[in-house]
């Protein structure tokens, strides 16, 4: 800048002045991400997978089924025990059951082959000694025993057979009821029934013996 001669002239800079960077807009009050909210806002919309804290979610990563609480499966394995054991108790309660009820059919039935093989061999005196309850002895005398065998005129082409036989026990007192059939050479045959009572011993109570007609 010139001067003239005898006269001063002050023209000096202004000091220097960074430039400043232009505000940052501000969001509305209440709206997401703005400063009035608690905490930073998310940056993903999508929930996460695993769902609310404390809450058990049943897909694990990469959508595969996830495992589930330690309890839960305990508890599970407790259930599944109890139903295993009550099946284990039924079924050795049936398993013991049908032992028994066969067990006492086929006692039953040795009973009927045995007092039957007696008769038809002609040895009724033992089979009414060994076989007949004391009740029976009462009503029906050896010798009229004997002598009704002996009208059946069986000998030993005669076989029996027993087309029922059932098994019970009601109070402490065993029984057995046998029907059956005796076929003889001649076309004969002869019905059968009998009964067997005890406690201990069964002994035979009731005794048919009959010609079918």
């Amino acid at each position: 800048m010139r001067c003239r001669k005898g006269s001063i002239v002050s023209n000096p800079k202004e000091p220097y002045q960074p430039a400043q960077p232009p505000a940052w807009p501000q969001e509305p009050a209440g709206q997401p991400g703005s400063a009035g909210q608690y905490g930073a806002p998310t940056r993903y919309g999508a929930p996460s997978q695993y769902g609310a804290p404390g809450q058990y979610s049943p897909e694990g990563p990469f959508g595969l089924p996830g495992e589930p609480p330690a309890r839960s499966r305990r508890k599970l394995w407790t259930i599944l025990g109890m139903v295993a054991g009550v099946l284990l108790l039924v079924i050795v309660g049936v398993v013991i059951l049908v032992n028994i009820v066969n067990g006492a059919t086929n006692h039953a039935r040795g009973l009927a082959e045995t007092f039957t093989k007696l008769v038809i061999a002609g040895d009724s005196s033992t089979a009414y000694d060994d076989y007949l309850d004391p009740a029976l002895k009462d009503q029906v005398t050896k010798e009229a025993f004997i002598a009704g065998i002996k009208t059946l005129e069986m000998d030993d082409t005669c076989k029996p057979a027993y087309n029922e036989v059932k098994a019970s026990t009601e109070n402490g007192t065993k029984a057995a009821d046998i029907a059956g059939l005796i076929t003889c050479d001649g076309n004969k045959k002869i019905d059968l029934v009998y009964r067997f009572e005890g406690t201990d011993e069964l002994k035979m109570i009731n005794i048919k013996l009959k010609p079918q007609a």
